[in-house]
């Protein structure tokens, strides 16, 4: 089965849909899965997204690529100061 990725404004729409159902009686696991989903799921977003209004995770998100792309490039240069280091130990 194909795994369906939401997007950060679904996610907490969801997570406070299924307030809603638990705050009417519902279960954990019959108001995810009345959203289309696991408990697993439910709790791992609710770990991860709680609290949050929609523009606070945005930025969460964009700071999270921020942060990867950053990485990349210091490892980047890493990489090249250790290349010109082996080239200049070789040269003298």
């Amino acid at each position: 089965m194909a795994r369906k990725h939401y997007k950060t404004e679904e996610i907490i729409h969801k997570l406070r849909e299924a307030e809603v159902l638990i705050g009417q009686g519902y279960t954990t696991k019959e108001a995810a899965k009345e959203l289309g989903g696991r408990e697993q799921t439910y709790y791992r977003w609710r770990k991860e997204y709680s609290g949050m209004d929609k523009r606070q995770a945005r930025r969460m998100k964009d700071l999270e690529r921020e942060n990867a792309q950053l990485k990349k490039l210091v490892a980047d240069l890493a990489l090249d100061k250790s290349i010109l280091e082996e080239a200049l130990s070789k040269k003298s």
